[in-house]
Parts: C-alpha cells; sequence; structure tokens
C-alpha cells in the first residue's frame, strides 16, 4: 500500500466521522419535541431562576413568577433547534448534579448550585469569541444563554421585579435623556 492511499484513507475516515457526527446533532436539534415536558421541569427551572437572581433586600426571580415567562417564551416564541437545547441542557444539568453531587439541584446547597450553573456557563463557551458568533448563528444560543437571558428578562418585565428590584418612576415629570445614578440607587426600570 502506498502512502498517498494511506493519508487519502485516514482523511476520508475523518471527514466521514466529522459530518456523520455533525448529521446526527444536526438531526437531534430539529426534531419535534413534547413541549409537555417542559412543564415537567418546572420546578428546575423555578431554582436555577432563582439561583440567578436570588431573592436580598429585593424579591428574588421565584416571587417574580419568572420561571412562567421562560416556559411561555419557549413554549410559544423560540424556534425549534433553541427548544431543544435547552431541553437538552435542563437534562444534562440533572445528569451531572446526580452523577457529581449524588442529588437533586433542588437539595443542593447554594454554593453547589452557583457551581454547577458556572460550569455550564463554561462549559458552553468557546475560548475563541468567532467560534461563539458561529455556534449561535447556525445552532442557536446555548442552554445557559437562553436561561441568563430569560431570567433577566423575565424579571425585569415583571411587576415586582421592575417596581422592586428596580428604579422605576410611574410618572416622570420632565425627560432628561441622560441622569445620573446616585450611591445606593437601583437600576432604572424604563431607559
Amino acid at each position: 500500500m502506498n502512502r498517498r492511499t494511506s493519508v487519502k484513507s485516514i482523511l476520508g475516515l475523518g471527514v466521514l466521522g466529522i459530518s456523520s457526527f455533525s448529521i446526527f446533532r444536526w438531526i437531534g436539534l430539529h426534531q419535534k419535541l413534547d413541549l409537555q415536558s417542559l412543564l415537567s421541569y418546572k420546578v428546575l427551572i423555578t431554582d436555577l431562576a432563582e439561583t440567578i437572581i436570588p431573592k436580598t433586600d429585593t424579591p428574588g426571580a421565584k416571587e417574580a413568577g419568572v420561571e412562567n415567562y421562560i416556559i411561555n417564551v419557549l413554549t410559544n416564541c423560540t424556534g425549534r433547534i433553541e427548544q431543544n437545547k435547552f431541553l437538552n441542557g435542563l437534562a444534562d444539568l440533572e445528569e451531572y448534579t446526580q452523577d457529581n453531587f449524588g442529588k437533586t439541584f433542588k437539595n443542593c446547597t447554594a454554593a453547589d448550585k452557583v457551581s454547577i450553573l458556572s460550569y455550564f456557563e463554561n462549559k458552553d463557551k468557546y475560548s475563541v469569541a468567532i467560534l461563539n458568533k458561529v455556534n449561535n448563528k447556525f445552532l442557536g444560543r446555548s442552554f445557559f444563554t437562553q436561561l441568563k437571558n430569560l431570567t433577566i428578562e423575565g424579571y425585569c418585565t415583571s411587576q415586582i421585579g421592575a417596581t422592586q428590584g428596580l428604579a422605576y418612576d410611574f410618572i416622570p415629570s420632565t425627560f432628561q435623556s441622560c441622569i445620573p445614578l446616585t450611591a445606593h440607587q437601583k437600576s432604572w426600570a424604563t431607559k
């Protein structure tokens, strides 16, 4: 056997392996899913959102009902790829928590919950920024990015989040394009 034939065979097998993995992943992300399974994760989504925006001197994500917002947006306003990525991410999170901590996410300590979310945040990122953009363009936003964005959107657009978590002026007297924040002031709910 000559060297050129061997190199061509190795390259051919490599391309075949990569393309079959890509096709398998593409099909997995485009499959039709049962969105009722999303409701079975409601308690987990509540705990995840509360870990991202915990209750302090202001209400947390659980009090704002962020989990209902997340489920509603995923069900009605999100494409199939991102729905699949989110559901797969929830399943991966449950599996990772069970394997590494031996209990469910709900039963973990606050420090464990933060470390679990840190793991998924680092797992979903590439070290090269352009790869993140390409991945988001072709395969949708990652699980943790969706979770974080939907949690913040749900909290800031809820009545509790806008009025108690942020500074909200019901009837502004005048329009001022740039207002500096005073010491210990919350961010403005309206911009």
